[in-house]
């Protein structure tokens, strides 16, 4: 009996002895498997790893950003990603307190993997919370393309991670680790890193997110689309409280802070960031051709001989747009455009004006202007590239279709859902008065506001730099200057009135040429200095006379424009078509003291290392004397004492009894007292409003019309330069004299201390001002 005891007890100790070999066998073979795993991960068996180079250097894509000449980002040019980096010293600690608190407490003690946590996702089988370190998923969202939906794959793919993670560890600090993090993740909306999410969501650059700002992005890494605070904010706000608490949980807040944060509302500052919203549109539209052209230059080439992506290289671009400047700009278009438009409508009612909004047009002519618009436009282009024959494409302009437009409403831009037919929608977008207004400092030639149109997504053609339309009296300058430079005239020199006839072939012109003055007013004489404040036309023809055409077309080819000009008599009252960022150039040249820059946009380029690829070479030349200038700003001085701009200065008596006419004079009254040059222009049929103003230090100029001409105010009372355009330069400038740390000049103009030519008309007889006394028939008429 005791044999066969001792028989069975040897055999259970072999049987047990060979489940503990088999354990170890096991056991060893499963460390031997999950060393070799991770060995043939290493070496890229279970898929492409990336090399040193791709560690050091990730392949991400890199928004282009602009960078304003006071340090702000006024847009990014990118195709998919919006993405700028920050470094670990721009994240707020509570921003990194959040990150840490929910996603890998751990963090600061591990090398690339939690072994605790991963243990305790095996065991409990993910109920207790994910393994995956925040080395893991920056691994992940770095190198890992596409997450498999297959298990075997996927574990291949975490694998992988795990390897990455530990090199990354190597590779980074902990502090360029969480950096890398929040910027390679996509929070939805456009914001492709921790940057423009912080911008995109609350307005504002990372540093400066208060905690529960940072505890809603940081549950937005849980899943972006799912928590995506525009479609699920009752999510995200749940989400968000999980992170606060966490945060309690690992005592980087108290429990008061996080009760008081968990019962506040998301407070949303929404601000997108595309091509077509946002701040300067039509300036970024500008800057992308100018980033075209110089990345296309032989020299401006990368290192490897490659062009440089506009879209994904993460150049800088530092321009001298001034962000409170440009946003002032903005304001006082915003401001004063949908009430010009409110009385422009007003008088182009169905029962007012048949042909509306068009003028003097008949039925015929308005339908030829029409098709004209319809073969120049978009839809015609892109449905002739469809095939579509011409008859096909005109029927279809008249098919109603379901479209949104750009509508004012309570005097803010907005878009309106409608149903309209194509030519009818055309018709709509004519009867809208457009504008264009650039700022620029004389002295340096660097722009500081640039004001396209007034909605980009709506009316993309820019009016300051690609629109050029006739200028009107604010070209009479030009001719003075001209004058005053060959013929040492004085601002006090006087001429008569009377009419004067250029016989013809004088100076090229086929026919005799005779003017006419706006008032109908020919007796007396007037100094010059009145004669432009009254913008009295014959004594500005009396000038062109003198000098002949072909100077003044010279002296403003000197000043910068473009524009090739008949050297004809009738140029003096501004007939040429010309840009407003020509006219601010040529303008700012009798501010600095006779010197032309050309304007300056550009300052540096810079790669994404910071290396500088372009300086500006700033151009200047020489036009005139600092004599010349200084007379010619002097005489414009007496537009804004005691001509069209005068409204500038005090209350006109006629506008204090006509509640309708100040509705359209917006910010009116704007009682400025310093030194202000300028000078307004109308042109023909009041189809353009001009108003040029300068200060010693900046010069603005400003245009309001019509796409068409045949589309303008019936008469001068709203369809001048001084109530079409002035408005938007008095407004500007009154938000930059309030923001004082912009140092906009209130100081005299510099007067030369060798002048010899007389500027105090003290002493000389005023003469008879004529078209600059307001009647409610005509006011401060200027042509």
């Amino acid at each position: 009996m005791a044999k066969k005891k001792t028989t069975q007890s040897k055999s259970d100790t072999a049987d047990f002895s060979k489940y503990i070999r088999w354990f170890w066998i096991l056991f060893a073979s499963g460390i031997v498997a999950f060393v070799l795993l991770f060995l043939f991960a290493a070496w890229g068996f279970l898929g492409e790893m990336p090399d040193h180079t791709r560690l050091e250097n990730p392949e991400t894509n890199l928004a282009t950003e602009i960078i304003s000449s006071d340090n702000k980002t006024l847009g990014k040019f990118y195709f998919n990603d919006n993405r700028t980096p920050v470094g670990y010293n721009d994240l707020p600690k509570n921003l990194v307190d959040a990150l840490i608190a929910t996603e890998d407490i751990r963090f600061y003690d591990h090398s690339g993997i939690d072994g605790r946590g991963t243990l305790r996702a095996i065991f409990k089988l993910g109920s207790g919370g994910g393994a995956s370190t925040i080395s893991q998923q920056l691994a992940k969202q770095l190198f890992t393309d596409q997450v498999s939906d297959n298990k075997i794959e996927r574990l291949f793919q975490k694998v992988r991670e795990w390897v990455i993670a530990i090199r990354l560890e190597r590779q980074y600090t902990k502090e360029e680790i969480m950096a890398q993090y929040f910027n390679i993740y996509d929070f939805g909306n456009n914001g492709d890193g921790i940057r423009s999410a912080s911008r995109i969501y609350f307005g504002k650059e990372p540093k400066d997110l208060d905690m529960k700002e940072s505890a809603m992005l940081v549950g937005m890494f849980k899943n972006s689309s799912l928590y995506n605070p525009r479609r699920n904010p009752v999510g995200v706000h749940n989400r968000r409280n999980v992170v606060l608490a966490q945060m309690y949980k690992y005592e980087f807040i108290s429990e008061e802070l996080k009760d008081s944060l968990q019962a506040t509302e998301l407070d949303l500052k929404y601000t997108p960031e595309s091509h077509r919203e946002g701040i300067a549109t039509y300036f970024r539209e500008y800057l992308r051709s100018f980033m075209k052209e110089w990345a296309n230059e032989e020299e401006n080439r990368k290192p490897d001989g490659s062009k440089y992506d506009l879209y994904s290289d993460g150049l800088k671009v530092y321009v001298t747009i001034d962000s409170r400047m440009q946003q002032y700009a903005e304001d006082a278009v915003a401001q004063h455009m949908p009430r010009l438009q409110a009385e422009f409508d007003n008088q182009n009612t169905p029962d007012r004006n048949k042909t509306a909004p068009f003028l003097e047009l008949t039925q015929s002519e308005v339908n030829k202007l029409l098709k004209d618009g319809m073969r120049r436009g978009e839809r015609w282009r892109i449905l002739k590239n469809q095939g579509k024959s011409d008859k096909e494409i005109e029927a279809s302009f008249h098919e109603p279709q379901e479209m949104t437009v750009f509508k004012w409403v309570d005097g803010k831009a907005s878009e309106v859902d409608t149903v309209m037919k194509p030519i009818d929608s055309m018709r709509y977008y004519k009867s809208f008065l457009r504008t264009g207004m650039m700022s620029m400092d004389p002295a340096t030639g660097h722009v500081k506001a640039w004001v396209g149109g007034m909605d980009y997504k709506h009316f993309q053609y820019d009016m300051v730099k690609q629109g050029k339309r006739q200028v009107g009296s604010t070209f009479k300058p030009f001719v003075y200057a001209t004058a005053i430079d060959q013929l040492q005239l004085s601002p006090c020199d006087s001429f008569p009135r009377t009419p004067i006839t250029i016989e013809a072939n004088k100076f090229g012109n086929p026919e005799p040429w005779t003017t006419k003055n706006s008032d109908g007013n020919y007796s007396g004489v007037q100094t010059l200095k009145d004669a432009l404040a009254s913008s009295t036309n014959t004594i500005t023809a009396r000038l062109m006379n003198e000098v002949g055409p072909q100077p003044v077309v010279e002296m403003a080819k000197k000043l910068g424009v473009e524009e090739d000009i008949l050297p004809v008599p009738a140029i003096a009252l501004g007939t040429p078509d010309i840009s407003v960022y020509e006219m601010v150039a040529a303008y700012s040249t009798f501010a600095n003291k006779g010197v032309y820059n050309t304007p300056v946009m550009v300052t540096r380029i810079e790669d994404k290392n910071g290396t500088v690829l372009y300086q500006v070479a700033p151009e200047s030349k020489d036009v005139l004397s600092e004599e010349v200038a200084y007379v010619t700003v002097n005489l414009m001085e007496g537009v804004t004492n005691a001509g069209s701009g005068k409204r500038l200065r005090h209350n006109s008596p006629w506008l204090k009894k006509s509640a309708v006419y100040k509705e359209v004079m917006t910010g009116y009254p704007y009682e400025f007292n310093n030194p202000i040059a300028g000078k307004t222009g109308t042109t023909q049929n009041q189809s353009d409003g001009w108003f040029m103003g300068m200060v010693p230090n900046l010069v603005t100029g400003v245009w309001v019309g019509a796409e068409d001409r045949a589309a303008h105010f019936r008469s001068i009372t709203y369809g001048q330069g001084a109530t079409m355009a002035l408005p938007i330069w008095g407004l500007y400038m009154k938000a930059c004299y309030e923001d004082e740390t912009l140092d906009v000049s209130k100081e005299d103009f510099e007067k030369p201390a060798d002048l010899s030519i007389n500027v105090d008309c003290t002493a000389v007889d005023e003469g008879d001002l004529g078209g600059v006394q307001e009647t409610e028939e005509q006011i401060e008429v200027d042509f």
